[in-house]
């Protein structure tokens, strides 16, 4: 098996032997599972290189969203999203709503659906990435970041126009959209409804063009409901305090 270059199954062999035994498999049946055991394994460490790539937080992943969460939005749209059918008719996706209420973790669970299906994604907060444009004039790589901008299948912007953009920066934008336009898929999250947008952008023309395409092929989640984050205030006999007492039992 190593010399082979599949050691890793070693680590499930036992198992799979006493399963096997337990079941009356066949020697094709026991075959079967442990590449089935392999083939996952490959699968799961390929999609983490992807995710680590795109810049995923690995902790925003579909199964850990809370679902006690005091939030609201339309789960059949979600379950539509989820599907990722959206990724491949190139629409896109606008995340509304307030602050803390999981915007940024649903957009990044997406990026890492797509990752475990083999789809090239690339997450990356809306200021940052101007930015980072910005800089890129400057060392005469600006054609090539953008280029990797329109060209990867999932799009994910976060935290859009939280705020102004300036002539370049809006520039920028339309270009973007413009060039994804029906060809590949982008997520975009925000605080501020898509008709807010037009007035966070230094040019109205470009703007106004940018953003009708976004919005004309584009689901709308609407996420309402009270911060998360109001979950992790410390409290008297809470977790934190309890871990604070253990800590000064420890010192």
């Amino acid at each position: 098996m190593r010399r082979l270059r599949l050691g890793q199954l070693l680590d499930t062999l036992p198992e799979r032997v006493a399963l096997a035994r337990q079941h009356n498999l066949g020697h094709l049946e026991f075959l079967e599972q442990l590449f089935s055991d392999e083939v996952q394994r490959r699968d799961n460490s390929s999609a983490g290189v992807r995710a680590r790539a795109a810049h995923l937080d690995a902790a925003m992943v579909l199964e850990a969203w809370d679902a006690t969460a005091e939030v609201t939005y339309d789960r059949a749209i979600w379950s539509e999203l989820v599907s990722l059918r959206f990724v491949e008719n190139a629409q896109n996706v606008l995340v509304v709503g307030p602050v803390g209420v999981g915007k940024t973790f649903l957009a990044t669970s997406l990026g890492h659906v797509a990752c475990r299906r083999r789809i090239s994604v690339h997450f990356e907060r809306a200021d940052r990435l101007l930015k980072r444009l910005k800089a890129a004039r400057l060392d005469a790589s600006y054609d090539a970041e953008v280029r990797k901008l329109i060209g990867v299948e999932l799009l994910l912007l976060d935290d859009f126009a939280l705020h102004p953009l300036d002539a370049a920066e809006t520039a920028d934008i339309y270009e973007i959209v413009i060039e994804r336009h029906h060809r590949a898929a982008t997520v975009v999250t925000s605080n501020r409804a898509p008709d807010e947008w037009l007035v966070m952008m230094a040019d109205p023309l470009l703007a106004q063009s940018a953003v009708d395409r976004l919005k004309s092929a584009a689901w709308e989640l609407v996420i309402e409901g009270s911060s998360y984050r109001q979950r992790e205030k410390p409290t008297l006999g809470g977790p934190a305090s309890t871990n604070a007492k253990r800590r000064g039992r420890r010192a």
